[in-house]
């Protein structure tokens, strides 16, 4: 599968530019909310106060208080509440209101979430979409800037997905929403406020399909590989690279589960080299799988091994230590010249 590919028929418009990501999001379950009743969205200070990030704002006045609800502090609690809810035919949208939150919810995301379908043999599919502000960029306290995505990825039965952009968050949230299956959908905190248009060629010009990456910029002596707030910073290394001459190919993964095997493949054997870009700690990362498929993928056309630029393998720092831990862009290109030995 092409990683620029996607399913053109029935695809619904992304909001026009400019937009923030909160802004396409707002939009996108405004939208969801519209069109099936059965669909409820509840957390954290959603409801009046709409959301820490009023990604929610407006919401409960447009549609009513039995549909987008407050819920008591328990991220358990609202996990559990979703599972009831879709086997009672709703189509449950619950967010925890940050990622370092999700540890309380994890014996309902991976034992119940997860396995309900499985479990009853089809009879009870789990169209749940769980949003979660997720990663880092904004210099808050512990537990406000993690990178889960691991975590879920390596669940049977979850999907996870990441935006890097607004026309692609509004697209992906619907199609999450719209799914029988769970998704796990890990929005990048740092982005949601961000006013900078979508990358040229970026827009896939319609619903992408599940697991489908696509690039964002065009190269031919390596390919970059990220998702999440990432994107943007691997843009901004192509950017820099491109005044030395070197034409750096960068590659959104948008989905986290499943992942565009193919599409990796088909950039990286174009360009010979490959450097995978996450905020994560770098041991037993996303991106270690990313790089595995890679290699399986384009091994015979590989000019170097897969290089990894990753957060460091050390608790999530706070405040001011957050830009020393996240990757930059001298890290990136750093790694890129290590695929030119």
């Amino acid at each position: 599968m092409s990683p620029t590919a996607a399913v053109a028929s029935g695809a619904a418009e992304a909001p026009a530019a400019p937009a923030t990501m909160r802004e396409a999001l707002n939009l996108a379950l405004d939208e969801a909310l519209t069109e099936d009743p059965a669909t409820l969205v509840f957390g954290e200070d959603v409801g009046r106060l709409g959301g820490v990030f009023r990604v929610t704002e407006g919401l409960q006045r447009r549609h009513g208080e039995h549909r987008v609800f407050d819920t008591p502090l328990s991220e358990a609690a609202i996990a559990g509440m979703a599972v009831g809810l879709a086997m009672n035919g709703r189509r449950p949208v619950p967010e925890l209101q940050f990622d370092g939150f999700a540890y309380p919810a994890m014996d309902q995301i991976v034992n119940q979430i997860a396995r309900m379908n499985y479990r009853s043999r089809g009879a009870a599919p789990m169209p749940i979409t769980l949003r979660i502000p997720s990663f880092g960029g904004i210099q808050a306290p512990e537990h406000h800037g993690e990178s889960l995505e691991a975590a879920f990825a390596h669940v049977p039965g979850l999907k996870v997905a990441a935006p890097s952009d607004a026309p692609d968050a509004y697209r992906l949230l619907l199609q999450s929403v719209r799914s029988d299956d769970p998704v796990v959908f890990l929005e990048p905190k740092a982005r949601y406020w961000d006013r900078s248009p979508a990358p040229a060629g970026a827009d896939s010009g319609g619903d992408p399909a599940v697991g489908t990456a696509r690039v964002v910029r065009s190269g031919r002596h390596a390919t970059l590989v990220a998702w999440g707030a990432m994107v943007h910073r691997c843009l901004q290394a192509a950017e820099a690279a491109a005044e030395d001459g070197v034409q750096l190919e960068v590659v959104d993964l948008r989905w986290l589960k499943p992942i565009d095997a193919a599409g990796l493949a088909e950039s990286v054997r174009r360009t010979r080299r490959a450097v995978v870009v996450h905020e994560a700690p770098l041991t037993a990362g996303l991106g270690g799988e990313v790089s595995a498929l890679i290699t399986e993928g384009a091994f015979a056309r590989l000019a170097a091994p897969v290089q990894r630029v990753a957060g460091f393998d050390v608790v999530y720092p706070a405040g001011p230590l957050e830009p020393q831990y996240l990757p930059t862009v001298d890290r990136i290109l750093s790694a890129v010249q290590r695929t030119f030995g």
